[in-house]
């Protein structure tokens, strides 16, 4: 993981009350879900690229078990 930054963020409460349902929706604390969003908007305005995206493979059971039947 990349080195962090500490960085004090001014919020509206409205804005800060709206990322923190947000998060707990995803299941992220309200910090991970800022960094997501701000991450997502810097990918989309063409700021950086796309390095390395988490790939997930659900695989059928009897094909990871090399010793079924």
């Amino acid at each position: 993981m990349a080195n962090r930054k500490t960085y004090p963020l001014r919020i509206s409460e409205d804005v800060l009350a709206a990322i923190q349902r947000w998060a707990d929706d995803e299941l992220r604390s309200t910090n991970a879900q800022i960094e997501f969003v701000l991450r997502d908007a810097l990918v989309r305005a063409g700021r950086v690229k796309i390095v390395q995206r988490a790939v997930t493979e659900v695989q059928d059971v009897e094909q990871s078990d090399g010793d079924s039947e």
